[in-house]
């Protein structure tokens, strides 16, 4: 089977070297509508913190959708790729959320609370279908149910090729859906070393620092000290096993120190403004 071209905008921006810049959104129509035309490389629609509906993420992947950028673009790669925060924390080793975005259309998921190996296998097994353990790549073993239709028609492939892209990056070169773990507690950060060690198909993780600082005695003292110290051990550790780094709230006061930290996928706030996208790109050389 031929290769496909690269859809994921996230991963194509990483491939080539360049900073992903992303954002969270709260999964409506409006929000939908405005960052489909945006220069973000990809949104992640918020539903840990929002209620979980299914229904309402399909209709926003849908106005994802514009038929004149891709009539001009001459591919079927969105312009900016739509991912979802699932609502179940890590501890909970629950997989159908993830499952449930996937066969919507989502390219990659983002997995809140990660805090041990076994925790972010079953992250990163939900977004992979299962195979024998003779086939390339098996580790992690992929735990997720199969019913692509949805997901193939949204992507713009036939399932046979749907298969040979739906799979986590990097650990499958081809694959399209990136993974996306959120360390948000000291007992994450001090087992994220093994994590990465032992659990392939990770795409990012991502520091949650709010709740990593509420466990600290720190509140959302974002740029206190304390936090800066064990966020830093975060991005030692990823830097160890070349694994890239996100950070969840890049803004105009805070975009040249992250970058220059060694953060690579940058989530700017919020989505009603740009000012913090355009400085993101600024400083990232994106122009």
């Amino acid at each position: 089977m031929a290769e496909l071209p690269r859809l994921n905008g996230i991963i194509r921006a990483l491939e080539s070297g360049q900073h992903a810049l992303t954002c969270f959104s709260p999964a409506d129509i409006s929000s939908a509508v405005m960052l489909s035309t945006s220069k973000f490389d990809g949104c992640v629609f918020e539903m840990e913190h929002q209620p979980w509906d299914g229904r309402l993420l399909r209709d926003c992947l849908q106005y994802m959708l514009n038929r004149d950028q891709i009539a001009k673009s001459g591919s079927v790669a969105p312009a900016v790729t739509p991912l979802a925060r699932v609502p179940v924390n890590g501890v909970e080793m629950a997989q159908w959320q993830a499952k449930q975005a996937l066969d919507i259309g989502c390219y990659g998921i983002v997995f809140p609370h990660i805090s041990t190996i076994e925790e972010a296998a079953n992250a990163v097994g939900a977004c992979r279908y299962p195979r024998l353990k003779s086939a390339p790549h098996y580790q992690p073993p992929g735990i997720r149910g199969d019913g692509p239709t949805t997901a193939a028609r949204y992507w713009g492939l036939t399932q046979q090729e749907y298969y040979q892209k739906a799979d986590v990056w990097p650990l499958n070169p081809q694959g399209e859906i990136f993974c996306i773990l959120q360390i948000e507690d000291t007992r994450g950060v001090e087992n994220l070393d093994d994590m990465l060690a032992n659990v392939p198909g990770v795409g990012a993780i991502l520091i949650g620092e709010g709740d990593l600082s509420q466990e600290l005695g720190y509140p959302r003292q974002y740029e206190h000290k304390v936090v800066l110290e064990w966020m830093k051990r975060v991005v030692d550790t990823c830097k160890k096993h070349d694994v890239v780094v996100g950070h969840p709230h890049v803004e105009q006061g805070n975009v040249e120190r992250v970058v220059s930290e060694g953060y690579r996928f940058l989530m700017c706030a919020p989505v009603q403004s740009l000012g913090h996208l355009e400085a993101a790109r600024k400083h990232t050389g994106r122009g």
